[in-house]
């Protein structure tokens, strides 16, 4: 079994942290989770988090929250 994260695979980890993350942003913004999801996407750290050289990814949900505000 492959257990190696590359830029490959790393679309796998994305969709669970964006969701926790968004409905982070949707309760402290008070904005819907379609308009935090569209935040989320449009930010720097997703940008850095796509980006398996970064190690963003092993960052958690609330952590990654954190590096957005």
């Amino acid at each position: 079994m492959n257990l190696d994260v590359n830029q490959g695979n790393l679309y796998l980890f994305l969709p669970s942290k964006i969701s926790w993350v968004a409905g982070m942003l949707s309760a402290d913004k008070g904005i819907s989770l379609s308009e935090a999801i569209k935040t989320i996407y449009a930010s720097d750290t997703y940008r850095r988090l796509e980006t398996e050289s970064t190690k963003l990814w092993h960052l958690g949900p609330v952590a990654l929250y954190e590096e957005m505000k």
